[in-house]
C-alpha cells in the first residue's frame, strides 16, 4: 500500500545525457520503494527560478553545479536534495543534502588506466575557470594531486570556451600545446566533450592515437564515441546511482528524517576501454603508422596493399618489423581489428549482425559467420547471447 502521495519538482535540463542518467536512478528509485510521487521535469526551469517559492510541491532534487539554482533554493521551504561534484574542501559543500558524483575518483580511475596501459607521461585537458563549471576545477587539481603524490609530472592546458566564432583560435592553440608535448603521453580530458576536440585535432595533424597520445574522457557519452574514427576510452560516472541515492534523501525527508547530512559521494562505474587507450608501446615506426591506418580503415574492408601503399615500404620489409613488433602478420592484424570490432558492437550494441558485418568491413554476412565459427566455434549470435544473458532483441535479421 502506497504512503501519501507527493509532488516532486526535478531542476534537471533532460538534453543532456548526465542529467539523463540522473533522472532514470530517480526513476528506478521509484520503481523500487514505496514512494508514491508526481514527479515535474520542466524543459526550461531556468525560466521561472525567480518564482520558486510560489511552487506549492513537496520537495526538489535539483542541479546544484549551477549557483544559479543553489541560489533561487536558498530559501525554499520544501525539502531540498542537491546533485553535483564533489569537493576537495569540505567547506564548499551546499548546505544541503547533497550527493554527488567524487571528481577525485573519477580522475585517478582514468590515471590508473592509463598508468596500466604502460603510459609514463600525463597530461590533462581542462576547461577554463567558470563559475558554472567548478567541477572543471576539482579535476584538475585532482590530476595534480595524484600525478604528483605518484612521482610523475603533469602538463596542464585549460584551453579556451568553445563557440563558432572562436573554434579555429581555440583548436589552433590545442594543436599548438599537443605538438609541445613530449611523446608518448597520455592525455586526461576533464569531459568527453574535451576529449573529442583532441581526437580531431590529432586527426588534423597527423599525431597517432594511441601510439603517441592515449586519450580518455569522462562522461561516457555516445556522441563523444560517434564523432570521431578513433573510439573513445572514458570513464563512466554513477549518474544512475547518485539519481536513486537523491531520491532515497530525499524520501527520508519527506519521512521527516531530522540526522546527518554528510554528503553522499558516488564513485565511477568503470572505464569503457576503447581504441583511443589501447597503448602498446610501439616502438618501430613503421609499424606505428601501420597500425593507425589499420584501425582507422579496416572497417573499410582495406587489403594489405593498401598498407603498404600507406607507409610507403616493401611488403618483406614490412611483414618482417611487423613479426618483429606484433608478433604475426599484417593481414593477422587486420583480422584481429574486424573481429575484436565485432565482439564489441555484438556485446555493447543491438545492431543486427547484418548491420555488424558491413560496419566492420566483411565483405558479407556468411563470411563473418565463417570467422566466427573458426574463431569461436559459434555464429554471432551464439557470442552475443553469451556475451549478454538475458538480453532479448526485439529483432535480429540475420
Amino acid at each position: 500500500m502506497h504512503e501519501n502521495k507527493h509532488s516532486i519538482t526535478l531542476l534537471f535540463k533532460a538534453n543532456k545525457v548526465y542529467d539523463r542518467q540522473i533522472i532514470e536512478g530517480i526513476g528506478k528509485y521509484l520503481q523500487t520503494s514505496n514512494a508514491d510521487w508526481d514527479l515535474y521535469l520542466e524543459e526550461d526551469f531556468m525560466a521561472r527560478l525567480e518564482h520558486l517559492d510560489e511552487w506549492g510541491g513537496d520537495g526538489i532534487i535539483a542541479d546544484y553545479d549551477n549557483p544559479e539554482v543553489q541560489k533561487a533554493l536558498h530559501k525554499a521551504s520544501v525539502p531540498v536534495v542537491g546533485i553535483g561534484g564533489s569537493y576537495a574542501n569540505p567547506e564548499d559543500y551546499p548546505d544541503v543534502p547533497y550527493v554527488a558524483t567524487d571528481n577525485y575518483e573519477l580522475v585517478n580511475a582514468a590515471f590508473q588506466h592509463l598508468r596500466q596501459k604502460g603510459v609514463q607521461r600525463f597530461a590533462f585537458y581542462g576547461a577554463p575557470v567558470d563559475e558554472n563549471q567548478r567541477w572543471a576545477r576539482e579535476r584538475e587539481q585532482a590530476i595534480l594531486d595524484i600525478t604528483k603524490k605518484e612521482g610523475y609530472e603533469c602538463h596542464v592546458y585549460r584551453g579556451h570556451p568553445v563557440s563558432p566564432e572562436t573554434w579555429q583560435y581555440t583548436i589552433k592553440r590545442l594543436s599548438d600545446w599537443l605538438e609541445s608535448l613530449p611523446t608518448p603521453i597520455g592525455i586526461i580530458a576533464v569531459t568527453d566533450a574535451r576529449a573529442r576536440h583532441l581526437l580531431q585535432v590529432c586527426d588534423h595533424i597527423g599525431m597517432l592515437i594511441p601510439d603517441k597520445i592515449s586519450v580518455i574522457g569522462i562522461d561516457n557519452d555516445d556522441i563523444a564515441r560517434y564523432l570521431s574514427r578513433v573510439s573513445l576510452s572514458s570513464v563512466k560516472q554513477g549518474c544512475i546511482e547518485m539519481g536513486f541515492q537523491a531520491a532515497k534523501f530525499l524520501h527520508k525527508l519527506l519521512d521527516g528524517y531530522k540526522g546527518p547530512r554528510k554528503p553522499v559521494l558516488v564513485p565511477p562505474e568503470g572505464i569503457a576501454e576503447r581504441q583511443s587507450t589501447d597503448y602498446k608501446a610501439i616502438v618501430d615506426p613503421y609499424v606505428m603508422q601501420a597500425m593507425h591506418f589499420i584501425r582507422q580503415n579496416a572497417n573499410r574492408g582495406i587489403k594489405v596493399e593498401q598498407v603498404l601503399d600507406y607507409v610507403g615500404v616493401s611488403r618483406s620489409n614490412l611483414e618482417h618489423r611487423f613479426k618483429e613488433e606484433r608478433g604475426h602478420s599484417i593481414h593477422t592484424e587486420i583480422h584481429n581489428e574486424k573481429l575484436n570490432r565485432a565482439c564489441k558492437m555484438l556485446t555493447e550494441t543491438d545492431d543486427s549482425t547484418a548491420q555488424i558485418a558491413k560496419s566492420c568491413g566483411y565483405p558479407s554476412l556468411q563470411y563473418m559467420y565463417a570467422v566466427f565459427k573458426k574463431h569461436f566455434d559459434q555464429t554471432p549470435r551464439e557470442y552475443r547471447d553469451e556475451a549478454r544473458p538475458g538480453k532479448e532483441l526485439d529483432f535480429e535479421p540475420e
